[in-house]
């Protein structure tokens, strides 16, 4: 491999995964009868099937019991753990975050007779859309390289992706926690932040959840609100692509060898992915960039897919290292306006091409179609589904490095390598992501309207062994105040 600028081994990356994904299931091709759209379309541009929440569930509940699955299926001693991050955009309590991931937690283990996690431990949340989860992990890598060394992180990524009915997101929701074990001289993969890649910048009605969307529901019965983000197809997806390749051009600020080179050499990449297209156009749009800013051989190979676009090379190439004012489009009022046409139109010839099937990884691609969006938790999904695939099939990745994509609407983007450490495969043989997609209950019709609407439905399924649940919401009494307070229980049955 050729040498990276400052390129330096920090020993602090990612040691297992573990996740939750709730049991209720709505298959997609039954959506696509329900509501007359295209099922060959949906699942091409969306995928399979996505999970919903119990109304019994949220993003503490799934939240903590990835936590506590992390902690059993790697034997982790609690006590060590001084870091417990929360990436979510899907929090109910506007002061308390992790705290409440750990209480559950740690009354949990002290049931079993287990040491709780360590008093000396903080507990922040991250919030920024679906970008709250890697900017956890960067946070406790940091932690552990300074005032937490010799120490344990973990870090939680839990969501709800919920859309109004009748609208373009509706097939593109999904629910579920992973929980990443973050350590020196990790198991698995090895964060190479220091060649990382990042970028922001604010887009207004890029997809937002303004607080006055609760004003107006009705309560469920475990008080829910119903999510709903204000959200703007078209100029979501103008953002989204901006803001990646304005990260991808960060990190190659920092990376001493040819673009083109870094990205053939990679052994798989992950990104975010609300649905299966975006992150498809997500990793077409950065290999373009890449050859845009190549040499004279990535230029001839980007003229062939311009060429069979119909499209012409130098502007393609122009349109891809310039940087709008993606903003203006919301003061002109033109959030419908194609910032990328060229790029756009190379895209959809990409995608017939060997190199896009070459780049594009297959790995945990198959559980991914079954899960739907998890806003911050789908990036660590899909690593956790890719490496436990891996390990079954006994994918030859070595100790290569893989590349992952993060974004967050609003608007920002991280582009972190990693690299894969030898002796992998033991670490991800823990991982029992399939495992949390087990036994799955489909919903008919009136039974996803109900749950979709905040109802609670005639029988719910069973409780599993090893998850957590509310159990109640607090109110106002007479010498004590626990109003909209919700207490949980750990089921045992």
């Amino acid at each position: 491999m050729p040498q990276l600028a400052g390129s330096r081994n920090p020993g602090i990356g990612i040691s297992g995964f573990a996740g939750y994904i709730p049991r209720y299931r709505v298959q997609l091709k039954d959506w696509c009868q329900w509501t007359g759209d295209n099922w060959d379309k949906v699942r091409a541009v969306v995928g399979e099937s996505f999970r919903m929440r119990g109304p019994n569930e949220n993003a503490y509940t799934m939240a903590a019991t990835a936590v506590i699955r992390l902690i059993q299926q790697y034997d982790l001693d609690p006590q060590q753990v001084g870091f417990l991050g929360f990436g979510t955009e899907s929090s109910t309590d506007n002061s308390a975050g992790a705290v409440i991931i750990k209480g559950m937690v740690n009354r949990a283990l002290i049931k079993s007779g287990r040491a709780p996690i360590s008093r000396a431990c903080e507990v922040p949340e991250f919030k920024h859309a679906c970008l709250g989860g890697v900017y956890a992990m960067k946070a406790a890598a940091r932690y552990l390289a300074l005032d937490g060394q010799g120490r344990t992180a973990i870090v939680v990524c839990s969501d709800i992706a919920e859309y109004e009915r009748a609208t373009s997101g509706e097939p593109t929701q999904g629910a579920g926690a992973v929980a990443m074990l973050i350590e020196a001289d990790p198991r698995l993969l090895t964060l190479e932040l220091e060649i990382s890649g990042s970028a922001s910048d604010y887009r207004g009605p890029d997809f937002r959840k303004p607080f006055y969307r609760f004003m107006q529901q009705s309560p469920s019965p475990l008080a829910q609100p119903r999510d709903f983000p204000v959200f703007n197809g078209k100029y979501s997806t103008t953002c989204y692509i901006d803001e990646v390749l304005a990260a991808v051009r960060d990190m190659f600020k920092r990376v001493d060898t040819l673009p083109s080179r870094f990205f053939r050499e990679l052994s798989a990449t992950f990104l975010h992915r609300p649905y299966q297209r975006m992150a498809e156009t997500g990793l077409i749009m950065s290999y373009l960039l890449v050859l845009a800013i190549g040499d004279a051989d990535d230029h001839a190979e980007l003229e062939q897919y311009a060429q069979a676009a119909e499209v012409d090379t130098g502007e393609l190439v122009l349109e891809l290292t310039n940087e709008p004012d993606v903003f203006a489009l919301v003061d002109e009022q033109k959030l419908s306006t194609e910032l990328y046409p060229l790029a756009t139109q190379t895209a959809r010839q990409f995608r017939e091409t060997p190199q896009f099937r070459q780049l594009m990884t297959t790995l945990g691609h198959a559980d991914m179609q079954e899960v739907g969006n998890l806003y911050t938790a789908s990036l660590p999904a899909w690593m956790a589904a890719g490496f436990e695939e891996a390990w079954e099939t006994d994918a030859e990745l070595g100790t290569g490095r893989i590349l992952t994509i993060g974004y967050g609407s609003g608007d920002a983007a991280e582009v972190i390598p990693m690299r894969l450490v030898e002796g992998w495969q033991s670490a991800a043989a823990n991982i029992g992501f399939r495992s949390a997609l087990a036994d799955p209950v489909d919903l008919d019709q009136d039974s996803y309207q109900t749950l979709h609407d905040g109802g609670v439905l005639p029988s719910l399924a069973a409780e599993q062994p090893g998850v957590f649940y509310i159990d109640r919401i607090g109110k106002r009494e007479e010498h004590f105040d626990d109003s909209g307070i919700e207490y949980y229980r750990y089921s045992n049955t």
